[in-house]
């Protein structure tokens, strides 16, 4: 699924430096603003120990890893909802995805100026917020007055769309961002078909230095009080480490993270942090030519998961042959988890578990 997650920030928070590492691009941006000045999109592997699990049981040429696509988008500056800078390029690239990552300083350093003077993680995430709320609401009066006269004349899909319309102008001329609205089943589909950008959910990645990696320091703490209190998620991380462990070869990774006591890359926990804000799940096939986890949304039935592969798959779906991970590690073998009865046949109303194991049996 070619699902995507903007980062944000404002010029000079770590935003790019950490673009790079996450697609091991490995060098540091310019330390001036707008450093990225068309949108750059990298394929982020997401690390899942369980691809090595049935590696251990099933011999196969390659494994291919679930990934999220990353897009490192356009510096932000306070005026942008109104094209300063560039207020208006950013903006219409941040409305194509969907999730967003808006990476936050949380260090101090006298040799890396803040555009507002002085390191406030608060203030920053106010006036990134207020920015795509300004954004929002000139988008929902326009989209309001576009579906009001359609309304008038009895058209029952513009009169929901108005409607939604009017609840956005509301909810937004009163600083609220979209997302912490209640929305209807019904009204869903039009608050996605509007795209608005403070519908989509949040992350906030806060950028330490290296003394902020062991415990959270001032500026982290507040993130995370703030974070609680509107329902989003924070990672934290360190985009400078992270772009020099992306310079290194695996066994210089492993020592590197054994010298700084780190489990693993933050960007491990980054990837899996954001593919969990999408909405994401993990199913698995599993043969000689590859091991591969594939990316479905939270609820997909099987035919759904089997269109990931191939609308093939999808259209001619018969059913799907399912088992578990766990059932692979007792059994050894899928002969083994067929003689115990352990492989089970599924069908078109099936709803995919994470982490189930798949062969689709189809005909097109």
């Amino acid at each position: 699924m070619a699902l995507q997650a903007g980062i944000v920030g404002l010029p000079n928070v770590g935003k790019s430096t950490l673009f790079n590492a996450l697609t091991a691009a490995g060098a540091e941006s310019a330390n001036y603003p707008f450093c990225t000045i068309e949108p750059n999109v990298g394929v982020v592997p997401v690390p899942d120990p369980r691809l090595k699990r049935i590696q251990a049981h099933i011999k196969t040429q390659k494994v291919i890893p679930a990934a999220v696509e990353i897009v490192d988008i356009a510096g932000l500056v306070r005026g942008a909802s109104q094209g300063e800078g560039l207020g208006n390029q950013f903006l219409g690239h941040i409305r194509s995805t969907d999730a967003v990552l808006q990476v936050v300083r949380c260090f101090d350093d006298a040799d890396i100026t803040h555009v507002d003077g002085n390191v406030d993680p608060l203030r920053d995430i106010d006036t990134i917020e207020t920015e795509l709320i300004y954004a929002d609401l000139e988008s929902a009066e326009r989209r309001l007055q576009k579906y009001a006269k359609s309304a008038k004349g009895g058209d029952r899909e513009a009169k929901l769309h108005a409607e939604v319309a009017q609840k956005m102008v509301e909810a937004l001329g009163s600083g609220m961002p979209l997302r912490a609205l209640p929305w209807t089943d019904e009204e869903l589909p039009s608050v996605q078909h509007a795209q608005m950008i403070t519908s989509r959910p949040i992350l906030y990645v806060c950028n330490v230095d290296e003394a902020g990696i062991a415990a959270d320091n001032a500026h982290v703490a507040a993130v995370r009080a703030h974070a609680e209190h509107v329902g989003a998620g924070v990672v934290k991380i360190s985009a400078r480490i992270e772009s020099e462990i992306a310079e290194l070869d695996e066994d210089e990774k492993l020592a590197f993270l054994e010298d700084m006591g780190l489990p693993e890359p933050g960007l491990a926990a980054l990837a899996r942090e954001t593919y969990r804000l999408l909405g994401l799940q993990t199913y698995f096939t599993a043969g000689e030519k590859e091991i591969r986890a594939w990316t479905i949304r939270k609820g997909a039935k099987a035919p759904e998961a089997a269109g990931v592969i191939h609308s093939d798959f999808e259209r001619g779906f018969i059913r799907a042959e399912v088992y578990t991970l766990e059932d692979l590690e007792k059994y050894g073998n899928e002969a083994g988890m067929k003689a115990a009865g352990r492989l089970r046949l599924e069908g078109k109303e099936y709803v995919v578990v994470d982490g189930d194991v798949m062969h689709f049996r189809f005909n097109v």
